[in-house]
């Protein structure tokens, strides 16, 4: 995994995405999520290319119930994006570089 990646938790989502001073890509995903292992790669590049602009975090759902519950994440990878404490952008499934770059620049 990652250097760019913060592994978050049910305890430490609070000061790690809502008092970030960047916005936060929050993936919620887990072990046994095929669409997952996909992304996973491209949310690495992403943390790299987007490195003091953007904070990559992930949210392992089977670890950590009250996070995703609080923001009614239903299927995984589900991927949210907050500015402070606003959830401002949802995107659900996989999807490649390029959707996810346009998604990110489109709320930067």
């Amino acid at each position: 995994m990652s250097d760019h990646i913060t592994h978050v938790t049910d305890a430490t989502f609070e000061a790690e995405v809502h008092q970030s001073s960047v916005p936060v890509l929050v993936d919620f995903w887990a072990e046994w999520c095929g669409p997952c292992r996909m992304i996973a790669p491209i949310l690495d590049d992403i943390a790299q290319e987007y490195s003091g602009k953007l904070k990559v975090a992930k949210v392992n759902v089977d670890d950590n119930q009250a996070t995703p519950a609080r923001f009614s994440v239903r299927g995984i990878p589900t991927l949210l994006l907050f500015k402070g404490d606003q959830l401002v952008a949802t995107k659900v499934g996989a999807v490649n570089k390029s959707v996810l770059t346009a998604f990110i620049d489109s709320h930067l």
